[in-house]
């Protein structure tokens, strides 16, 4: 008797539906949807001269809106209030996208820029390297130097939210310490 329950339950157990990873990519969608609805105080983790107002203003995110298919994070340096990084599933990955605003509302003309990720990345980092429509408009606006842009993500819970811009000969960083919530102001 107790050989055929043994034997059952090898049985059953050979039957059961084995359990897949989810992929990185929704791996690390869902780590970065934890931030919803929270603030964090960044700095300057890697930049050059030009980033000089990054290293003296405060930075904060803002993880605004977010739904099953996006993320929202209002990206403030300073008093300026203008940025928006965009993150939104596809059917092949995650699409960044950067909103900028002007001081009058408008969008600007350098704006909606970004890419879609090409590998599945890990969960902890996701790249997104530039866009046909990003580098068109980089052209068009005089910046063709950013048509070699690949951005960058990472979410380390309970450690830092870090956005990246690298390209050859430029480097940019700016992280976000995601263990201690801000609250108060500018929610």
């Amino acid at each position: 008797m107790k050989q055929v329950v043994v034997l059952m339950a090898l049985l059953v157990s050979g039957c059961a539906t084995p359990r897949t990873e989810m992929p990185p990519v929704d791996q690390f969608f869902q780590k970065l949807s934890t931030l919803c609805g929270k603030n964090f105080d960044g700095k300057l983790a890697a930049g050059d001269d030009s980033d000089a107002s990054f290293a003296t203003a405060k930075i904060r995110a803002h993880v605004r809106t977010c739904t099953a298919h996006e993320v929202q994070i209002a990206f403030d340096v300073g008093e300026d209030r203008s940025r928006t990084w965009i993150i939104t599933r596809t059917d092949d990955g995650l699409r960044l996208k950067h909103r900028h605003m002007l001081k009058d509302g408008t969008e600007d003309p350098v704006s909606q820029y970004g890419g879609d990720t090409l590998q599945p990345g890990t969960a902890t980092r996701q790249e997104f390297p530039a866009d046909a429509y990003s580098k068109m408009m980089f052209i068009k606006e005089g910046r063709a130097v950013s048509n070699s842009n690949v951005w960058a993500f990472e979410v380390e819970p309970q450690r830092t939210l870090t956005y990246e811009l690298a390209r050859p000969g430029r480097l940019f960083r700016v992280s976000f310490d995601v263990a201690n919530r801000v609250t108060g102001a500018g929610e």
